[in-house]
């Protein structure tokens, strides 16, 4: 690990919070305009999130408020491993941590809507992990490595050789990011909702602090998705970012999903496209 290294992933960390709020705000402005709204400012994201962190701290539990501050420094951890260039079978384990932080804070309050928020964050999870896994093993069996900058220093782009890895991971990017028509958990427009699942007993300060832990999240997902197409990495950028635009015009467009339909979309389609692509590879060599 070099200097350059370490200096890169604490520049990560830093700017992390600000690309991630921003794409919130423009998530927030795409879907206002796509449902003939103005929509709030690009920036809302940071007034809201100072406007949270400036309100007492009010809990119901105290469990809570620590596993909100797990679910914050066990991504955090993980976007550091990342930017690191570590394994990224540890990246995706400590992710899957993070987000069984977030649903054992819902699972230390009494509150039936939380409880209902947190079995639906869990299923979400037994969803896409199985994909995130699989799709790190088609890295290594391209690359030969499973180290981010093992990825990072292959020959080539992963895409033309990964096509229906890719397509799985879309499916767990729109159950991660809790877009429709995988938002069954919670979702980040509330849309019909009188309470906000898994989110629910959250205010104040820790919800501050789970909002914190979204941005590094989706910063960190969508540099997964750069690695399909390392190689110029500025390519890899541009296809991330189209990647989150078209989760906004499905979240959209599309209506939710049972959960049931959400986890036969992650194991049929999800593993299924891996599995075929794993085969294809295999076939070819």
């Amino acid at each position: 690990m070099t200097l350059t290294t370490v200096l890169t992933a604490l520049g990560a960390l830093v700017l992390a919070p600000l690309a991630g709020g921003l794409l919130y705000g423009i998530d927030r402005k795409v879907t206002a305009r796509l449902q003939g709204r103005m929509g709030p400012p690009v920036v809302q994201p940071f007034y809201d999130f100072f406007k949270l962190a400036a309100k007492k701290r009010m809990m119901t539990s105290r469990g809570s408020g620590v596993w909100a501050w797990a679910y914050l420094l066990l991504t955090m951890t993980a976007f550091a491993l990342f930017f690191l260039g570590q394994d990224l079978l540890v990246v995706v384990l400590v992710l899957a941590f993070a987000g069984g932080a977030l649903a054992y804070g819902a699972f230390a309050v009494r509150s039936p809507y939380a409880h209902l928020g947190a079995h639906r964050e869990l299923l979400q999870m037994a969803a896409y992990e199985p994909i995130l896994l699989l799709t790190v093993v088609m890295f290594a069996m391209e690359t030969g490595s499973f180290t981010v900058c093992g990825v990072l220093a292959a020959a080539g782009p992963l895409l033309p050789a990964l096509p229906l890895t890719f397509l799985a991971v879309l499916i767990a990017l729109g159950i991660k990011m809790r877009k429709s028509p995988f938002d069954i958990a919670a979702c980040e427009h509330a849309h019909q909702e009188i309470v906000r699942g898994v989110y629910t007993e959250y205010s104040g300060r820790y919800l501050a602090l789970i909002e914190l832990a979204h941005w590094y999240e989706l910063v960190l997902v969508l540099a997964v998705v750069a690695l399909f197409w390392a190689q110029p990495l500025w390519v890899g950028a541009l296809i991330a970012a189209g990647v989150f635009l078209l989760e906004l015009f499905v979240d959209n467009l599309a209506a939710r999903l049972r959960w049931s339909w959400m986890v036969t979309a992650g194991w049929g389609l999800g593993i299924g496209f891996i599995m075929i692509n794993m085969v294809l590879l295999r076939w070819l060599a």
